[in-house]
């Protein structure tokens, strides 16, 4: 108790209290940029902390980190365009739902899932966050590859019952991760002798091309009919009623437990939570009819699981010292240039600090909110803007922000590429999400399975004596076979 006062104490300053609100209004804007992300946000701010006392600057990372998690979710909802890779499920029911007219009741649902998700992470950590760690430690490269797998299922979910186009569309993504060098030998793929390409294609210009560019681009030429006028549609912010929420905590604790258990795996991230919530979602939903019409269950989902993941990611970083991805690299090392050492002695030595963590990750949750509710009038009224005003300033935004990535103009030339060949899928009905998805879950997927045969000396049934793979494996195939076993059964009946 006398610790926990001693957190309080740290974290009742204005100084602190000034860095969340800060932080977490930054990391909201850098979300809500496409192109920016939660790394490039947090590298903004790095120099910032040096002069900052201990508490007060991981308060500004932990909120620029929180908060660009979430505002992701706004132009997702908004313009289609989803402005981390972590909000990309989000616009396949955001956005349906923005369309129908009711963009502020999505930033509600969004708002409010964000927030659970993100507070339940901040319970997983403090209660679980040394077990957990200690948990990840078994994951071996073997483990790896079966949750890519499982993940990979989530493609079903999202091709809308064109599952043989959506795994066409998944494949395009997996051979997309697939080209630059060789993840274990260093050689070039794929790269046609192009010096730009051996790099690889980056995540952020592919996913604003698919969305927001391929969205402009049929617009303008009026080929995706059956959209709500912009002046139709509704701005501010819209909590749902209870009634709407009751039916819906069941997905919102799958969504955050999912979130919680990802996060605290070094190397998978919120893109992947999101897209296995959202997948689970739909799997398990009694409206999966409505999934892709705007289904406040996919919201539900993904949000709370990739805002889970914001706190569950901390527990490698903290308790092992091992950064799980990017961010929490960048998150480490401003703890180290603070004086704190991550590592299991941290949550014995000094548990002040690890309480101080805790109560600044709840007021960060909930600032969150606050930001998102009296700031989602102004991100709504975007929509009253005319269309061709709209057009050009997204256009112009997201060339930005897929120019900014690396500062390469390339990239600009990948996501013109990319928006000109989503426009053209969408057109002939082929979904983009799992051209995402396959990037996303790609170099997990090959690094782990080659690491693994290493491992193994080649020997691929040995993946199935890891009692862990083989849960997932099972899994996998349960998902994948029930379908056909609910059709076999029907027939039966008839």
């Amino acid at each position: 108790m006398e610790l926990l006062l001693t957190a309080v104490t740290q974290i009742a300053t204005p100084m602190t209290l000034l860095a969340i609100v800060a932080g977490t209004f930054v990391g909201v804007i850098v979300g809500v940029l496409p192109g920016l992300g939660s790394v490039l946000g947090l590298t903004m701010v790095l120099p910032f902390t040096f002069a900052m006392p201990q508490i007060p600057a991981i308060a500004l990372m932990l909120g620029v980190y929180c908060g660009s998690v979430y505002g992701g979710s706004i132009t997702a909802i908004v313009l289609n365009t989803p402005g981390t890779p972590q909000s990309a499920a989000t616009a396949m029911e955001g956005f349906p739902m923005a369309q129908r007219g009711e963009a502020d009741l999505a930033i509600g649902w969004v708002t409010a899932a964000s927030t659970l998700g993100g507070l339940f992470s901040v319970a997983v950590l403090a209660l679980a966050g040394p077990t957990l760690a200690t948990f990840s430690l078994q994951f071996t490269p073997i483990e790896y590859f079966a949750l890519g797998l499982f993940a990979m299922t989530c493609i079903a979910g999202v091709s809308s019952g064109a599952l043989a186009k959506g795994l066409m569309a998944g494949g395009i993504g997996i051979i997309l991760s697939m080209i630059g060098a060789d993840p274990v030998t260093g050689d070039l793929r794929f790269t046609f002798h192009s010096f730009q390409l051996t790099a690889g294609i980056g995540l952020i210009p592919v996913i604003v091309g698919l969305f927001a560019f391929s969205e402009m681009f049929l617009r303008v030429l009026d080929l995706d009919a059956g959209k709500t006028a912009a002046k139709d549609m509704r701005v501010g912010f819209r909590l749902p009623r209870w009634a709407d929420w009751r039916p819906r905590l069941g997905m919102l604790l799958r969504g955050s437990l999912i979130g919680s258990f990802v996060g605290a795996l070094p190397g998978t991230g919120a893109a992947t939570a999101s897209f296995i919530a959202y997948s689970e979602a739909q799997r398990t939903s009694p409206r999966r009819a409505n999934f892709g019409k705007g289904e406040a269950d996919g919201l539900v989902a993904c949000e709370s699981a990739n805002n889970a993941v914001t706190g569950s990611a901390l527990v490698p970083t903290l308790a092992l010292g091992i950064p799980g991805d990017p961010v929490t690299a960048v998150m480490l090392g401003a703890l180290v240039i603070q004086g704190v050492a991550p590592g299991p002695q941290l949550f014995v030595n000094h548990l002040d600090l690890i309480y101080a963590i805790f109560l600044v990750l709840v007021i960060v949750n909930v600032v969150m909110f606050a930001i998102g509710a009296l700031g989602a009038p102004i991100f709504t009224r975007v929509l009253r803007i005319p269309e061709p005003i709209l057009i050009g300033l997204i256009l112009i935004i997201s060339t930005v922000g897929a120019y900014g990535v690396n500062g390469n103009l390339f990239d600009v030339w990948i996501a013109f590429g990319a928006g000109v060949a989503g426009a053209i899928l969408r057109y002939f009905s082929y979904p983009v999400a799992p051209i995402v998805i396959g990037m996303v879950l790609g170099p997990t997927i090959e690094m782990s399975l080659r690491q693994g045969l290493i491992l193994t000396r080649g020997d691929a049934l040995a993946f199935f004596q890891r009692p862990i793979a083989l849960m997932l494996f099972i899994i996998t195939a349960a998902i994948l076979l029930w379908p056909l076993v609910r059709r076999l059964r029907a027939r039966e009946r008839t």
